[in-house]
């Protein structure tokens, strides 16, 4: 079954709805210059007292291996998700103590060039855009990945809402000619009413539609 991430979590209210609709994943960006960062103690606080089962992820952006490693240990995170230009050594280091995801920005043909060089847990096909590292409620268009072969499971990123997430999954099987569904999904503004607010509504919606799929 299709994981589901919710990305982009700032409040307990937030989180706490995620978790009662069963999403596996939940991902919090320390990366200051987006507009859903989360500040280390604020994520403590916020995932105090959800279950032990549910992935915390931290989104991190270019950032000094010393300070990820601290944030990681501080905020006993399950998962790390690198969304900037981190290379394939530098992921590889943190693998004997984390999962790693490592997004890509996906503008055309030439953003597949080594991908599979990165030999981590996930990878995360995300849109390109030159004003933001991620978040942009833009999708790219899926026939660039049209007969790649991806090495690692997959999470599809990028515009990805309720109305469009089914369609977004049955397309990644038709174009990859994959044998089962991306391994996982990830949503952030598709289900906010602002920047770092969820609304629940389409957070429900999102996950049915997962679901039925």
């Amino acid at each position: 079954m299709t994981k589901i991430k919710i990305c982009g979590i700032t409040n307990k209210q937030d989180a706490f709805n995620a978790s009662n609709l069963g999403v596996d994943m939940l991902g919090f960006v320390f990366y200051k210059k987006s507009r859903r960062y989360v500040e280390p103690r604020v994520e403590r606080d916020i995932v105090s007292g959800l279950p032990p089962s549910l992935i915390k992820v931290g989104v991190f952006v270019d950032e000094d291996k010393s300070k990820v490693l601290d944030i990681a240990e501080d905020c006993e995170l399950d998962m790390l998700q690198f969304h900037g230009d981190e290379g394939p050594g530098y992921c590889d280091s943190f693998r004997s103590s984390y999962k790693i995801i490592k997004a890509f920005r996906i503008k055309d043909k030439s953003s597949l060039k080594g991908i599979n060089d990165y030999d981590v847990d996930f990878y995360m096909l995300d849109t390109y855009s030159e004003e933001s590292n991620g978040g942009t409620g833009k999708s790219f268009d899926w026939r660039i990945i049209e007969d790649f072969e991806f090495l690692k499971p997959v999470i599809l990123s990028g515009g990805l809402a309720p109305e469009n997430v089914a369609h977004a999954m049955q397309k990644f099987r038709s174009l990859t000619f994959a044998e089962s569904p991306p391994y996982g999904v990830d949503v952030s503004s598709g289900v906010e009413e602002a920047p770092g607010k969820k609304d629940l509504g389409l957070m429900r919606k999102f996950v049915e539609n997962i679901r039925k799929g």
